[in-house]
């Protein structure tokens, strides 16, 4: 179906090529992975699949990229779009209409297809997006509309879909129901199936084959099941092997020559069969004693939402009341929609409540301005890019110093750049950095505020395993620079590691807020809430081990102890779970 030969592309001006020699096959029905760090030149090659490169996007390209047969430079866009739909990685640049509806039926209208309406419905119903067909495309969260770029691309039924990022900007639930989705078209329409993944735990359960990109390179192509067993060699792209399969290979219990369990049924099956140490045991944690914590802000009665175009009300809260406390690190999750940037845009006092009070340290959100409140609280946003105002980051970082004439600012800012490893990128734009380079610099530029609290939005979506690990390791070394840390996130496993306060949002209202143990072992709130537990978790669970362990690290302590062992963690004074 796709067949790449000796394809060689650099983008105008640049020195080296982006893509390298590739040559590359693609059968139809097949659902294909494409991985790599950062920078290897995923998204590129993936655009030339739909002649986006070299119809759209400049630059020198040489070789062959034949799509049925057909050369797509003798070809253009249009024509290739209706045998190749692409949701982007930046999936709100593909969103034209201003309603759901006429988003999904706006590529077969175009087309002059008379049963435009019946595919785009198709489409909403297959995504189960129905009940929001009517909502305008600004009005949704992030995750719905990635969900809608999604099904605008379904519509045109093409044979090949390309998701760049597919769970990026999804809560745990809708993640699995995409990949589902994608299965589905794959095996019962036959649709080929082309993802851009960083998460190698979908890869192994969904994916026939993976495919290594390195350096604009294509490196080898194998079956997933072949490819997820190479683990040194994924850890050395910057790409984390599935859970489980790292869990079995550090335990020392698989022989040398055992196939290692890459999707969760292997795991257990792999784990059942051996004798170990961990199975029937209990985890046994031991509570700090409970001091008295110290309110950092608070929400009192609040009631926030917006006006539709129809002049209606909708309310994203009825009744917030909320306490933060200094030295918590405080995990905000929930569903799409859910109200967690909402909630965190009020600290800010970029969104004004209709009712009731909020205060962030001893500051009164109604009666200041979101500059005034700046000096307090910083957000940093989901896209890092938006962080970014002047021309180097050394400037962007010392920008809000510099503005209110704070002493020490150029010191300061030297010790951000030590810390954030940002020396030798202090003198480069921003904009033009790489995705895991910029969620640093954002990072460096928000602590640049010198807040009390820090807010951060998806802190690693979209990240390689050595910015990932970089951006947690970060995010656990804040305590001396902010007095509380809330992150709203979607990554189960950066909860289990990091968080000691999770609080769960649901169509605005606290559902629960206490531990990460008391959550992920409350399996009707999880599914209640989209919300999914780690693959450690659930692993530890099917062996019995309970509570069960919240990372690889913890639950290979225990094989080796044999033996309870004891997690010191506090469980606040204000936990409730409804």
């Amino acid at each position: 179906m796709i067949q790449l030969n000796q394809v060689n592309f650099s983008y105008p001006s640049a020195n080296e090529n982006v893509l390298n020699n590739v040559t590359l096959s693609v059968e139809q029905g097949e659902f294909l992975a494409v991985i790599g760090g950062n920078g290897s030149g995923k998204t590129t090659l993936c655009k030339t699949f739909n002649g986006l490169i070299p119809h759209y996007y400049n630059g020198q390209l040489s070789g062959e990229v034949n799509i049925y047969g057909e050369d797509t430079i003798e070809t253009n866009v249009a024509m290739l779009s209706k045998q190749v739909g692409y949701v982007y990685q930046d999936f709100e640049s593909q969103l034209v209409r201003p309603r759901v509806i006429d988003e999904v039926r706006f590529a077969p209208l175009n087309y002059g297809w008379t049963d435009y309406k019946k595919r785009g419905d198709e489409a909403l119903d297959m995504l189960n997006l129905t009940h929001l067909k009517k909502e305008f495309i600004w009005q949704l969260s992030g995750g719905q509309k990635h969900l809608t770029a999604l099904a605008s691309v379904l519509s045109l039924q093409p044979e090949v879909i390309i998701v760049d990022e597919p769970v990026a900007q999804l809560d745990p639930v809708h993640a699995l129901e995409i990949y589902e989705t994608l299965k589905r078209l794959n095996q019962e329409y036959g649709k080929t199936i082309i993802v851009i993944e960083h998460h190698t735990e979908f890869i192994a359960e969904y994916a026939d084959s993976v495919l290594l990109m390195e350096n604009g390179t294509a490196t080898w192509k194998y079956p997933t099941f072949t490819a997820m067993q190479r683990t040194k060699e994924l850890l050395s792209h910057n790409i984390l092997p599935p859970p489980v399969t790292r869990l079995a290979e550090a335990s020392g219990t698989s022989h040398k020559d055992a196939a290692l369990p890459v999707t969760f049924n292997e795991a257990i099956s792999f784990f059942n069969d051996r004798s170990f140490a961990a199975k029937g045991h209990t985890l046994n944690s031991v509570r700090s004693p409970e001091r008295k914590p110290k309110e950092l802000a608070s929400f009192n009665g609040v009631k926030q939402g917006y006006k539709t175009v129809e002049k209606s009300y909708k309310w994203v809260f009825r009744n917030l009341t909320l306490s933060l406390y200094e030295g918590e690190r405080i995990a905000l999750v929930g569903g799409n929609g859910a109200g967690k940037s909402s909630l965190m845009k009020m600290l800010t006092g970029i969104l004004r409540p209709a009712l009731g009070e909020i205060v962030v340290d001893g500051m009164h959100a109604s009666q200041n301005s979101p500059e005034r409140m700046a000096e307090s609280v910083t957000y940093i946003h989901q896209n890092p890019e938006e962080m970014f105002i002047d021309d180097n980051i050394r400037a962007d970082i010392e920008y809000f110093s510099k503005a209110r004439n704070l002493v020490d600012t150029e010191s300061y800012a030297e010790q951000l750049c030590h810390m954030f490893s940002l020396h030798h990128l202090e003198d480069k734009d921003g904009r033009l950095l790489s995705g895991g380079q910029q969620r640093r610099a954002s990072l460096a530029i928000g602590l640049g505020t010198r807040p009390s609290l820090l807010l951060l939005d998806e802190p690693t979506a979209s990240l390689d395993i050595n910015s990932r690990e970089e951006m947690t390791r970060l995010l656990h070394e804040l305590k001396g620079h902010v007095k509380t840390t809330v992150i709203a996130t979607h990554d189960m496993e950066l909860v289990a590691e990091w968080a000691t306060r999770v609080i769960v949002l649901n169509e605005g209202e606290i559902e629960y807020d206490g531990d990460r143990r008391g959550l992920f072992s409350n399996h009707d709130l999880m599914r209640q809430c989209s919300l999914h537990p780690p693959q450690i978790v659930r692993l530890s669970e099917k062996l019995g081990v309970y509570p069960s362990a919240l990372s690889i690290a913890e639950f290979l302590e225990l094989m080796k102890r044999g033996e309870s062992f004891y997690e010191p963690y506090q469980t606040p004074a204000f936990e409730n779970q409804r």
